[in-house]
């Protein structure tokens, strides 16, 4: 088998942890995943790392690494202010938005759109990560860009989970498409009430899967 990277690992833990496989407070056993992983410590501890940063995990010196569950309350405000951000990064991306960054929007609401016709999340995550990332950028505002994509990595696995709910996906392409014709256009308030739209939909659907999960009598992945 291949060696995994620290980011596939984290990757991977990640998405376990917003499953439920891991609970609130449970101590990851770093030599019992390296051993699952097939690698030795030093990408699994990186991994580690990366998780600490998006508040999934908390590293507690010479005790390891705990599993953190954001509460539902958190998730709101942070998607609340995600909303937000996004909405002001459309609004300058739409102003200051450069030919070439016009380019490498498409690119990516295309390979959103070829995730979609494969029915990948995944992929379609990966792609649509990208596609923010760079209307961040677009913005011209780099303390703003980073603050951004600071609270994206925060929301990454929760963003990423709620494309599973039914339709999510298509609809999410819909408006890419929206985003995308107001910045070719320059008008600023389209793409900043669509992207807000974007993020609290997100957030929306993400409670449907929630609650999806109690309905079938499952416990919740947080």
């Amino acid at each position: 088998m291949a060696s995994r990277s620290a980011d596939e690992i984290r990757e991977t833990i990640e998405q376990r942890i917003v499953e439920g496989e891991f609970e609130d407070g449970e101590r990851l056993d770093e030599v019992k995943l390296a051993t699952r992983f097939g690698v030795s410590r030093t990408p699994l501890r990186e991994a580690l790392r990366m998780l600490a940063g998006s508040g999934l995990v908390e590293l507690i010196p010479r005790r390891g690494a705990f599993v953190r569950h954001p509460g539902i309350v958190e998730l709101v405000e942070m998607f609340e202010v995600m909303a937000e951000l996004e909405a002001l990064c459309g609004r300058l991306a739409a102003r200051r938005i450069s030919p070439g960054e016009l380019v490498q929007i498409s690119v990516a609401a295309r390979g959103c759109e070829q995730a979609l016709e494969k029915q990948d999340p995944d992929a379609y995550y990966h792609r649509n990560e990208e596609f923010h990332q760079l209307i961040y950028k677009a913005a011209g505002n780099s303390f703003l860009a980073g603050e951004a994509r600071r609270l994206q990595k925060r929301l990454r696995p929760f963003r990423r989970m709620q494309l599973r709910a039914r339709g999510r996906m298509k609809q999410s392409m819909e408006e890419h498409a929206t985003i995308l014709k107001s910045l070719e256009a320059g008008d600023s308030d389209t793409a900043a009430n669509t992207l807000r739209s974007h993020v609290t939909v997100q957030g929306e659907r993400f409670h449907d899967l929630l609650s999806s999960y109690e309905k079938a009598g499952k416990e919740a992945p947080i």
